[in-house]
């Protein structure tokens, strides 16, 4: 069970560098777009995240907190909402596209320093 767990925690990593990797790789051109990378990065964020939680509930002392769980399903679900609906924009939003940064940005805050 520690082993998929593990393979499941580095699965969830590639998710967050996809999606933060290609939202900077965007933000740095000219033109701000949603990219495969953000598309696929977001995608797996939600599911990696899901998986990861779902054993969680043994009542085992390292468990996080069931209110960091909540509160990082709904900043995943909002940046794959964000990204999803515009996802076929030719054009996204410059202050749009700064919010899923910053989201995605807040979502890590919250796993590292809660």
């Amino acid at each position: 069970m520690e082993a998929l767990r593990l393979i499941l925690r580095y699965i969830h990593l590639i998710g967050f560098a996809l999606l933060l990797g290609g939202a900077i790789v965007q933000y740095v051109s000219a033109k701000l777009r949603i990219n495969w990378a953000m598309l696929w990065g977001s995608g797996i964020q939600v599911l990696t995240g899901l998986a990861l939680a779902a054993p969680l509930r043994g009542g085992g002392d390292d468990e996080p907190a069931p209110a960091k769980l909540a509160v990082k399903l709904v900043i995943a679900l909002m940046i794959f909402v964000m990204v999803f609906f515009s996802r076929k924009r030719e054009d996204v939003n410059r202050g749009h596209f700064i919010g899923i940064i910053a989201l995605t940005l807040g979502n890590a805050a919250v796993a590292v320093f809660w």
